[in-house]
């Protein structure tokens, strides 16, 4: 016989509820940032945003492409492959492969490509606030950051 939770009175002992209580409760929790579950099943972007949440802690290794390490555009690509799209291997190339897109119609699970000089040096997967899901260099592991610079560019994967 399974144990029963009567919902209501659980609710009233917490008091104010927070959505992670709530999402226990219902069996379901999404890493912050990562698409909700009817963006997922429906996009392959979302699918992607999900999958680099997923890997969240992961060690950044240079060259690694996971499934347990990744560096930038190795996240991508796996994220994106397990998601069922194909991209490139490094940042650049991945920039020049993906639709480019402006701030403004920027969405959960597009490509954000930093640059310098014209040059791509790296790349996560928005998350929607200003957020990337991203692997940033040696000593660090996947994790969700602010964008920190202005010279960005986005590109949406076809």
């Amino acid at each position: 016989m399974s144990a029963q939770i009567h919902v209501p009175s659980v609710l009233s002992r917490a008091g104010a509820v927070s959505a992670l209580t709530l999402a226990a409760l219902g069996g379901t929790m999404l890493a912050p940032g990562a698409a909700p579950e009817a963006q997922a099943a429906t996009s392959y972007a979302g699918k992607a945003l999900n999958i680099a949440a997923s890997k969240k802690g992961s060690p950044y290794k240079y060259g690694a492409s996971g499934p347990s390490r990744f560096d930038c555009s190795g996240l991508t690509l796996y994220s994106y492959k397990k998601a069922g799209k194909s991209l490139p291997r490094t940042a650049q190339q991945q920039y020049n492969k993906t639709r480019h897109i402006s701030a403004s119609s920027r969405q959960k699970g597009d490509l954000v490509f930093f640059h310098s000089g014209g040059r791509v040096y790296h790349v996560g997967i928005y998350a929607g606030s200003g957020k990337i899901w991203h692997s940033p260099k040696k000593g660090s592991w996947v994790k969700l950051d602010r964008i920190w610079s202005s010279k960005v560019y986005y590109g949406r994967v076809r």
